[in-house]
């Protein structure tokens, strides 16, 4: 009898864990293997955004669909987000878990610099000067405003060239689809060498869990209401089972949790949504290549949190005015974080300078943000996935996730 794959997935990452507790030796063996499993899903990204988002684009058809959908997509990852982030507000203040820690931030934290990552020019960055070298860097966010004009204008081209262009990209797009499947057999190894060397680095984990378990808590439990109460609520609202498309969504999602990364998981996302949760290709082209570039929800609540904890530790009192400055930071930083290395770090020093906190604060939560990024990315896949859900279902839609 043939195992679902969504249980290979779970069996490896049970077993990844154990071997990085009591066999970390054999780390330089397995670790490989989740690295080439990594670069075989970052190797379609790009071609399959292309072909995804152009399609789709063309099946929209017309202007006015298309600025609908927009609209749509636009405003339900700002919301959801901005949900994210006062949920996590809430929390925090709730239980400050900063109060009492002792800080330890003499360590060099060598960050990349951010002035030149504000908001406004994320916004004319979007703009590629020249895309190819877009490409080549892995800058999603140019690629996708290249792939909305370039499909918006094949639909309002001449029939003869509109046939041309939009078989192409019809057909890359699903041979891509196909390399994902072939991809996504494999998906258990990668991940088993992924997690082993990640459980193995975190030498000081019992440590952890006691100085700094009270804000890995708040930031998890947070997350936790966010995906298993906010969103799944919403999915209800518009008569979708939340169920039905956590099921459906389950490959994905342990794979960005194993992964860490949106971006990389995006392949599966896609091919979860299409043809498990049954939303069609011109809803799931558009959004999900979008969601995983610029919608955050995890990401901003954790930054939130964060930030929030930083100033408890550091014993100062935040305002009602700096708390608002520092929820709408995190929204509009959120956006930006997924084409920045060190993308979460980056991104909470952004909200420090917006509040007039001190940047080394962040020397405190170093120790734990991988373990927590590994939730926070599962968070964000989820919300991308709901988003695509209630979109089709706005446009009338037929799923396989109704209730």
């Amino acid at each position: 009898m043939r195992i679902a794959l969504h249980w290979q997935i779970l069996i490896s990452l049970i077993l990844a864990i154990l071997a990085g507790i009591f066999l970390p030796q054999l780390v330089p063996y397995v670790a490989w293997t989740g690295d080439v499993f990594i670069r075989a899903l970052k190797m379609i990204i790009l071609p399959l955004i292309l072909g995804s988002i152009i399609s789709g684009i063309i099946q929209i058809g017309s202007s006015d669909s298309l600025g609908r959908i927009g609209l749509k997509t636009l405003s339900y990852y700002f919301l959801s987000s901005l949900l994210a982030i006062v949920t996590g507000l809430i929390l925090v203040n709730l239980f400050e878990p900063g109060t009492g820690i002792s800080l330890k931030t003499n360590e060099t934290i060598n960050l990349p610099n951010v002035e030149d990552n504000s908001i406004g020019n994320l916004l004319i960055e979007i703009i590629p000067a020249n895309l190819f070298e877009s490409m080549a860097k892995g800058e999603m966010l140019p690629v996708i405003f290249f792939a909305l004009l370039f499909g918006f204008f094949i639909a309002r081209s001449a029939e003869k060239h509109k046939k041309i262009l939009g078989d192409f990209f019809d057909a890359l797009f699903h041979v891509m689809m196909k390399l994902t499947l072939f991809i996504i057999r494999f998906t258990p190894i990668g991940i088993f060498g992924i997690v082993i060397k990640v459980v193995a680095e975190q030498d000081e984990l019992i440590d952890l869990a006691g100085s700094l378990g009270k804000y890995m808590l708040v930031v998890i439990a947070g997350l936790a209401i966010h995906s298993l109460l906010s969103l799944p609520l919403v999915l209800r609202i518009f008569g979708l089972s939340a169920r039905k498309h956590l099921r459906a969504m389950r490959v994905p999602l342990l794979t960005a949790f194993s992964t860490s990364s949106s971006s990389a998981t995006l392949p599966l996302t896609m091919e979860s949504a299409e043809h498990g949760a049954g939303i069609p290709n011109k809803i799931t082209g558009f959004t999900l290549p979008l969601g995983a570039t610029i919608n955050m929800d995890g990401t901003a609540l954790y930054e939130l949190v964060a930030a929030m904890f930083i100033a408890q530790a550091y014993g100062i009192e935040m305002t009602i005015t700096q708390q608002i400055i520092a929820v709408f930071t995190a929204l509009l930083a959120s956006i930006g974080a997924a084409g920045i290395p060190m993308a979460g770090l980056v991104m909470i020093t952004i909200v420090l300078t917006a509040i007039g906190l001190p940047l080394e604060g962040v020397g405190l939560i170093l120790a734990v943000d991988r373990i927590l990024d590994m939730f926070r990315t599962a968070v964000n896949v989820w919300s991308d996935s709901c988003a695509a859900a209630v979109i089709a279902k706005s446009e009338g839609e037929t799923t396989n996730i109704a209730v």
